[in-house]
């Protein structure tokens, strides 16, 4: 009788194989997801370094004189959409990316990008650059008023001091609209570690310095 019961308690064969494919259908999938994060990873540390050492050899052939005026001028116009724009740091919490025109899926996922439609960097208004806050704009988590951020272009290096940091809705896009100052708006998602598409965004006010 014990035998009987024993048996019927036994998974079935059916039962088993089942269980052995989901536990290498999971095992498969992890090892896939592991492997495309690593790629991501690489492939925007690569991006990175490479459209960091291009910017910086035309960063030091350009020397804006008189006799260079047209092309400083041409340099004031945004680049094409997925163009290098410049470079941000944020020395104190250790932030430094390369900036591109755009914000598509594409550009997000190796840079930090100029929202289209703002003033570029050195023009009057409030410049705009978003981020992901799982990569390159994962510091923002720790900035503070005061802090320094320095963006450099083709046509000068441009330093602003943070104001503030808050927290607002997605749709929440007057943190975008020009306030007559020459300021500089960071926009990441919030929370930082939340997981998926997070509902709101983690926003940093900056106002231009001399």
């Amino acid at each position: 009788m014990k035998l009987r019961i024993a048996r019927r308690l036994q998974p079935s064969t059916r039962a088993r194989r089942f269980l052995r494919w989901s536990r290498n259908a999971f095992l498969v999938a992890g090892v896939l997801a592991l492997g495309y994060c690593g790629f991501v990873l690489l492939d925007a540390k690569l991006y990175q370094a490479n459209q960091a050492r291009l910017f910086q050899q035309e960063l030091e052939s350009v020397r804006p004189t008189v006799a260079s005026a047209i092309r400083v001028a041409d340099l004031t116009a945004a680049p094409a959409p997925g163009g290098a724009l410049g470079r941000i740091e944020i020395a104190r919490i250790g932030l430094a990316a390369m900036v591109m025109e755009g914000t598509d899926g594409r550009t997000l996922r190796r840079a930090v990008g100029h929202i289209r439609g703002t003033p570029l960097p050195g023009q009057h208004g409030n410049v705009a650059i978003a981020g992901h806050r799982d990569t390159f704009f994962r510091p923002l988590r720790n900035a503070q008023p005061d802090d320094e951020i320095t963006l450099t272009t083709l046509v000068g290096s441009y330093h602003y001091l943070v104001d503030s940091t808050e927290v607002v809705l997605p749709e929440d896009t007057q943190v975008l609209d020009n306030s007559g100052d020459a300021t500089l708006t960071l926009v990441t998602c919030y929370p930082f570690y939340f997981v998926g598409p997070a509902p709101k965004r983690f926003i940093v006010r900056a106002h231009r310095i001399p």
